[in-house]
């Protein structure tokens, strides 16, 4: 009974996170409701896992997790954005745009919840990785002009919502026996990032944005013409052709 509490305590955890950083933006701390964003994704990306790893998996702790996902990785980056960045912005647009990636991020989870994936895919944008970006973003709202991170803000929830696949490491085994570290690695994560609260932030921004630009780039060719995707082929086969005879 309690193995099977063990990964909604996790899941708990992230959502508890998620509510805490959306209370520290309202009190004028973004910087710090974005690092608990981070750590949050640590804790999402291990209640699975451990599930996994002690074969308790259930349909419970999985509409928990979505649930939480929406408050951690939804509602709450968007108010960060908004209370780091948006606030001197005409309001009906900080508004609407602040909305939408939270019902962005809720459509996604609807869908991955009820339609069935690729295998070793996701379809869209994870709402963590997407979360993950605009609250990092917001750390450096003074250093990127507000229309950027209005695009920026659009642009991730278009990803989410989008039909583009994006590689899913969520099958990445836990050994069993390394579960007891765990709390000792969350921990140690949460240390690092107050610490290192400028490096920490940028190394995760930049993975984080290597991974939304990877559906962009592996899906150019199928949005290309139909004309310009047989030319490119054609002018490959040739080439492959040409290497050969050599």
């Amino acid at each position: 009974m309690i193995a099977k509490s063990i990964p909604n305590l996790f899941t708990v955890g992230n959502l508890f996170l998620g509510v805490i950083s959306i209370i520290l933006s309202f009190n004028g701390e973004p910087n710090t409701a974005a690092l608990l964003v981070i750590i949050a994704m640590l804790l999402d990306g291990l209640d699975g896992r451990v599930a996994r790893a002690l074969n308790v998996q259930s349909e419970f702790g999985k509409e928990l997790d979505s649930l939480s996902d929406v408050i951690s990785f939804g509602v709450a980056p968007a108010f960060i954005m908004y209370q780091a960045a948006f606030m001197e912005t005409p309001p009906a647009l900080a508004w609407i745009v602040t909305a939408i990636f939270p019902i962005c991020g809720a459509l996604r989870l609807a869908r991955f919840n009820v339609i069935e994936g690729i295998p070793g895919y996701f379809i869209g944008l994870p709402i963590p990785a997407a979360g993950g970006v605009l609250a990092t973003l917001a750390l450096f709202h003074t250093e990127l002009h507000v229309a950027l991170l209005l695009v920026s803000t659009l642009a991730l929830s278009f990803l989410m919502i989008s039909n583009m696949k994006y590689p899913n490491f969520k099958k990445l085994g836990l050994p069993r026996a390394a579960i007891w570290a765990i709390p000792l690695v969350v921990a140690g994560a949460a240390v690092l990032a107050f610490l290192f609260q400028q490096a920490i932030p940028k190394a995760i921004l930049a993975l984080l944005l290597l991974y939304a630009l990877w559906g962009l780039k592996k899906n150019v060719e199928r949005l290309m013409p139909r004309r310009l995707r047989k030319k490119r082929r054609r002018s490959e086969e040739q080439q492959g052709g040409r290497g050969h005879s050599a």
